[in-house]
């Protein structure tokens, strides 16, 4: 008999030994790092191009899966399985973006009998299809936005299903997520103009072209509450993230706790968002995101079954590592928290710094960074893969490094990101970096008084 096996079934939270980590950047370094922290073996992938990573430095094993191109490399779903079997990994962690929230992917490694570090495949299929999570959320009365049922087919249908409910409206991509596929139409000229765009958009970003169609609320705020589900069926809130600070669907500020979350509409809110996570057998780290009209009435938009690009400053407000839970989760582990323990301690905020020209449409910026210098000092924290001379790839994403700060109230974690900004030095490349600054100014902003066209409306002056 082999004994091995017969102790995993006896304890199904045994550990990982080793982990393989699907990705790249600043999240693959967060990983490695909470992996060392529990004694776990990691094992990087990488392209090409980043063969100097940090994160293929830091992890104690490396691997490269293919040229520097995403589908030749980190979407190479062969290439990243064969690397786990080759290295004796027992589990993959797909970090955000790549193939995070793919069903197949995840499907692959349940059938390769490696552990894939997130919700099962039947649950990504179900998260996955916008439309279809509508239905389910509808069916278990949770509120959403009126829109369409179904992806509606073409411009006649679309223009049928409007004339129900009038103008404006929304047209997004039936499958993932991040802005691709996603127009705001305020009469019949712009959906002609934009349905077909949004189609090739959605196409090409997700292999499938479906759309469908929401209500479009007018100056709502983005709040989502992140989860921790465990195969036990024990499910928590970690509080609410305002991720209202967006350019064209793609979130650039976050904070924690909301300035219009109160302690009432938080628990209302935090109670759905465990509802939502019940209804479609969720277990994992996630996150309920939801949009807050002006009467504070809150609609369901969609479930991200991933870490989020923003999960710093939930994990500075609660003292809860994320990352840890989410593999805790994966290895069979209960949740050792309960909700009744989980408290907001002070105020944090991120700013997601890109390589890209503000001045010139914020078009991404790749080349190589001649001078770095992290802010640091009380309340700050970097999560970056950045150094000296790294030279920054045109393949992927352009994100640089997310710079979280921490207050005991919100004044006091503002000014300190304005510190951290002033002291945060990248040369050779534009950045975003002061573009926050000049948001970060902003008297609206400095009141709280945000929504998801704030950016348009305040600070570049489009609407």
């Amino acid at each position: 008999m082999n004994t091995d096996r017969y102790y995993f079934k006896l304890n199904r939270h045994k550990m990982f030994k080793k982990i393989l980590i699907a990705n790249r950047g600043e999240i693959a370094l967060r990983i490695i790092r909470a992996c060392k922290e529990m004694g776990i073996a990691t094992v990087a992938i990488h392209s090409n191009a980043d063969e100097e990573c940090l994160h293929v430095r830091f992890a104690d094993e490396s691997i490269c899966v293919g040229s520097s191109a995403p589908r030749a490399s980190y979407l190479n779903i062969p290439s990243i399985i064969t690397a786990a079997e080759v290295t004796g990994a027992e589990a993959i962690h797909p970090g955000y973006g790549f193939l995070a929230e793919d069903p197949h992917f995840a499907e692959v490694c349940e059938s390769c009998g490696l552990k894939f570090i997130g919700p099962s495949s039947q649950t990504l299929n179900m998260v996955g299809n916008k439309s279809q999570t509508r239905r389910i959320m509808m069916k278990e009365g949770i509120p959403v936005i009126p829109g369409s049922n179904d992806s509606v087919k073409n411009e006649a249908e679309a223009l049928k299903f409007i004339r129900s409910i009038g103008y404006p409206m929304i047209i997004k991509a039936s499958l993932g997520g991040g802005g691709k596929g996603m127009r705001v139409v305020q009469n019949e000229e712009e959906l002609k103009r934009n349905f077909p765009v949004a189609y090739a958009e959605a196409e090409s970003a997700f292999g499938n072209g479906a759309l469908y169609l929401e209500k479009y609320i007018q100056e709502p705020r983005h709040i989502e509450f992140q989860i921790l589900a465990d195969s036990q069926g024990n499910i928590i809130y970690l509080g609410e993230r305002d991720c209202s600070i967006q350019r064209r669907h793609q979130k650039l500020i976050e904070e924690s706790p909301s300035m219009v979350v109160d302690t009432k509409l938080r628990k209302i809110m935090g109670r759905f968002a465990i509802r939502i996570a019940k209804a479609v057998g969720y277990v994992g780290a996630g996150t309920v995101e939801f949009l807050l009209d002006r009467e504070k009435k809150f609609y369901f938009m969609e479930m991200n079954a991933r870490i989020q690009v923003e999960h710093p400053v939930t994990e500075l407000v609660t003292g809860i590592d994320l990352v840890k839970e989410q593999i805790k989760i994966a290895s069979g582990e209960k949740l050792k928290i309960a909700q009744d323990e989980v408290s907001i301690n002070g105020h944090a905020i991120e700013c997601r710094i890109n390589a890209e020209d503000p001045q010139k449409n914020f078009t991404p910026t790749p080349g190589k960074i001649t001078a770095f210098h992290m802010p640091g000092g009380p309340g700050i924290r970097v999560d970056t893969h950045l150094y000296d001379n790294y030279t920054v790839p045109p393949y992927y994403d352009s994100l640089l490094a997310k710079l979280i700060a921490w207050g005991q109230e919100r004044e006091e974690a503002l000014s300190r990101m304005q510190r951290a900004l002033d002291e945060f030095i990248i040369e050779g490349v534009p950045t975003t970096i002061l573009f926050h600054r000049k948001i970060l100014d902003n008297a609206f902003f400095r009141r709280g008084e945000i929504y998801t066209n704030f950016i348009q409306r305040r600070i570049l002056g489009e609407t």
